[in-house]
Parts: structure tokens; sequence; C-alpha cells
């Protein structure tokens, strides 16, 4: 009969991984707080463990997001129509207070809205977001002052949003807590965060994706409704991990999170769609009619090529291309060589669906950012995307200042503002690619290299492989030469790679 101490030596957590250890970018960085971390280092007893860390340095980073608005915050939303894009500092929030009927008490789908809109375009759970801000805001003094007020109401929600998607991303890979940083100190994270609401679904988004690496699956299709609820590209989640659940045969996880997810979404939705339908449809037909719009391959291709791209002609090449990444991301899956890891999967679509999205707006990179630390945490293509991103978020503010500001022509003309959608392009593209290549390569994939299987996985970490077909059918008897720790398929134990020449 074993000791108690080999019984507790056995149940043991597996260390964490050290990103200064295997991350030369992440070491250079460290040299500004001392330095990469020794061997003899004693982790986990204090107080600063890496989730609160990462906790932390989000709600920092956050506040410096909100300081970087403050041009805005003292006028810039009020005074003048350029001032707001010249600072990019922008945001929707307190321009909807008032355009969307917060200020004057409307109830969101049930009461229709002077001017144009006639309902409030967004999905319901993020409709119910901006009324509880809306309760939070004092309805006294100039409508300039309820705004500011209704900003910093929804700053705070979102903030709490922001730490929760940063813990959950340093939770979801157990060993690697530390990649929670590439979220927390991610610089479009903090530029975006405020300009609209996406981070209510990005938080549920994150949460689900804990869930489901830890098992639970019905939490997991639970929160992928509520997320749909509150933004639409949630759901895409469901097609990949299909697709992956066929691989490994977990049909009844599978079907457990599908019944969750719809069960969720309809829990949200169906009072309002009884009760408002033409409000509640509002955000359906409004993202069919919106025609092409700022940062979209449609619109670069447009003044490229010179040529007008009506929205139903939009509509139809975005599903069209949409169809054909499906087709593709089948492909991937099955005949990989070992099973793609879910949040490869994961980022991969909902990148497609933002590069063939009619509209790129500044903030759906947040859509990406955790999934990016996911399925690829290496600091330097990570800030490479990053450096990309904030590229197209100075471009668009500085194009529009361009086109608000008369015959003084200050900002980005059109051919920079092309150059800006082209960058955003081809640093998201570049990430599926190195991501792509982690798939067939899995022995350059930073997850699997530290001897791990598919941490975000869940049910899927360490299963064998039910259904494949092609070359992963055919597996190589002899793996690739490669200087490190290499995992068995089906387990999660490292075994000693070919230290050959």
């Amino acid at each position: 009969m074993p000791s108690a101490e080999t019984t507790r030596a056995s149940v043991r957590e597996p260390e964490p991984v050290r990103p200064t250890r295997e991350d030369e970018v992440a070491a250079t960085g460290s040299e500004l707080i001392g330095g990469p971390i020794g061997r003899r280092a004693l982790l986990g007893t204090s107080w600063w463990t890496p989730v609160r860390v990462v906790a932390l340095v989000a709600i920092g980073v956050f506040a410096l997001g909100m300081v970087q608005k403050l041009p805005c915050y003292d006028g810039a939303w009020f005074f003048g129509a350029s001032s707001q894009y010249t600072h990019a500092c922008y945001s929707d929030i307190p321009h909807l207070y008032q355009g969307r009927g917060f200020a004057d008490g409307l109830v969101p789908y049930f009461d229709r809205l002077p001017g144009d809109m006639e309902y409030l375009e967004y999905p319901v759970l993020t409709g119910v977001f901006m009324e509880v801000a809306s309760w939070l805001t004092p309805g006294s003094g100039s409508i300039q002052d309820q705004e500011q007020i209704y900003w910093m109401v929804n700053a705070g929600m979102l903030m709490v949003c922001a730490a929760v998607i940063a813990v959950c991303t340093a939770r979801t890979h157990r060993r690697r807590p530390w990649d929670g940083l590439l979220v927390a100190l991610a610089p479009a994270f903090a530029l975006t965060a405020t300009i609209n609401w996406d981070l209510l679904a990005v938080a549920l988004l994150a949460a689900a994706m804990l869930m489901w690496s830890r098992g639970r699956v019905l939490a997991f299709g639970v929160l992928i409704g509520l997320a749909t609820a509150a933004k639409f590209y949630p759901f895409l989640l469901l097609g990949p991990l299909f697709l992956l659940c066929w691989r490994a045969g977990k049909w009844r996880e599978f079907g457990t999170a599908l019944l969750g997810a719809v069960g969720a979404w309809l829990v949200v939705n169906l009072p309002v769609m009884y009760l408002a339908p033409d409000g509640w449809a509002k955000f359906y037909s409004f993202s069919q009619e919106r025609g092409v719009d700022f940062g979209s391959i449609f619109l670069f291709l447009s003044n490229w090529l010179k040529i007008t791209i009506t929205a139903d002609t939009a509509n139809t090449w975005a599903l069209v291309m949409m169809l054909l990444v499906c087709v593709g991301l089948t492909a991937v899956t099955l005949t990989a060589p070992r099973r793609p890891r879910f949040a490869q999967l994961a980022f991969l679509i909902v990148a497609a669906f933002i590069l063939t999205n009619k509209v790129y707006s500044p903030q759906y990179v947040l859509w990406l950012v955790p999934l990016a630390a996911l399925a690829r945490p290496r600091w330097r293509d990570f800030l490479i995307w990053q450096a990309c991103e904030v590229a197209y978020f100075l471009g668009i503010w500085m194009y529009l200042a361009y086109t608000t500001s008369g015959d003084a022509h200050k900002g980005l003309p059109t051919e920079g503002y092309q150059v800006a959608i082209a960058v955003h392009l081809l640093g998201t593209l570049y990430l599926c690619a190195v991501v792509v290549r982690d798939i067939f390569m899995p022995e350059r994939d930073m997850v699997r290299r530290a001897g791990d299987d598919d941490p975000s996985g869940g049910v899927l970490d360490g299963a064998e492989d039910v259904f494949v077909f092609g070359a992963a059918a055919h597996p190589p008897r002899h793996a690739a030469h490669f200087e490190g720790p290499q995992v068995e398929w089906g387990s999660g134990n490292a075994t000693a790679g070919d230290r050959s020449p």
C-alpha cells in the first residue's frame, strides 16, 4: 500500500508552464520586472498567484484605456464632429444613450424610436445590459452630464467583463495561467474595450471555454446560448465542436452542449420575440440590410476595383466564403495528423467570420483576443497581429477625421485607409496561417510542446480518434525529429523526443 507522501505527490497539480523559459519575447519583456523566473523559484507560495496578477493587470490596462478616452469625455463627444476622431477616442455608448431612447425612458424593443432606426438594433441580452446601465444613470442634469455618467457606468460594468475574460483565459489551460497576460496586456483590447458593448458576449464566451475545458458540458452550452443572445458570432463555435466530437465520437457531449445553447438562447429571446416581434427582429433585419461598411474586404475591393457592391451581393459572397471555410475546416479537422485543439478551430472560425463580414468595426478585435491567446500563445505572433490591429484602429479614426474636417483635410485620405484595411486583413490572415501550420505540425504548437494534448478540450483532451480519413488514417511510423518534449496521442504524458541530429 502506498504511503501518504506518495499519494499526495501523485495527485499534485502539474507544474505551470513558465513563459519566460519557452518564449524569447516573454523572457526579454520580463527584464522590466527582474528577468526570467529561476529554476528554484517557489511558485504558488504567496498571495500573488498568476490568475490574480492577470486579473489586476487586466483591470489596470482597462483603466488606461479609459484614460485614453479622456479627451472625448471632456468634450469631443459633444463639441465638434471631427475632434473625437483626431483624438481616436470615439465611443458609441454616449451617443446611443439619447439616440436609442434611454435618455427618454423608452423600453428597448417595445417602444418605437424617433428617427431612421425604428427599434434598438442589438441582440436582446445586450439590450438588457444597456437598459440596466441606464437605470443606474441619474436622470437629472444636462444631457451631456447624463451621457458622461452613462458611459462611466457602462465602463464600470465592462471592466468587470474584462476581468472575467482575463481570469477565464488564464484558467482555461491549467498549466498555462500566464497566457492570460496576452489578453490583459493586449493594446487593441484596451483601446477598443469601451467603444461598444462587445465585451459582454466575449466574457460569456470566455466563461464557456473555461467550462468546456473542465468537462462541464451543459454549463458550456448554456453560456454559449447566452453569449449568442448578446452577440451573433459565439454560436459559430458549435461548428468546430461538432467536427471535433465527430472525430472523437463524443456525440452525447455535443448533443448536451447543443441543447443547452438552444435552451438558453430561447429563454432570453422568446419573451421579447413573442411580446415585441418587430423590435426583436430589428437586429436580424438590420444585419441583413446593412450595406458594405468600414474595414471589410468588400469595402477594400470596391475602392480598389472602383465598383459598387450591393448589400445583397455582399451577403451572398459572405455566405459562400463562410461555407468554403467550413468545408476547409472540416477537411483540416478530419485529416490533421492529430486532432486539432478546440481553441485553434474556435479562433479560425471566428476569424473567418470577421474576414468575410460586410463590416469590421474596430471593437470586433475583442472577439479574437482571448481565442488567439488560447490558440497561439506565443508573444511574437500575438504582438505582430496586435500591431496590425492598432494600425487599423488609428487608420479608421484618421480616415473619419479626414472625411469630417471639410476643406481642412485633417487625417488619412481614402488611399491611406485602404492600406489600413489591408494591414488588418493581412495581420489576421497571418495569425490564421500560423494556427493552421500548428495544426498540421503539432510539434510547433506551443501548448503541445509543453507536454499537453488539448487543455481547452475538456472531454476531448486525450481522447482516442473514432473517425478520420486521409493522412490522419495512416500516420507515419516515425515522428519528425524535434528538439523538445512530445506527447503520445491519446495520453496527456510527455515522452522524450528524438534528439538525434
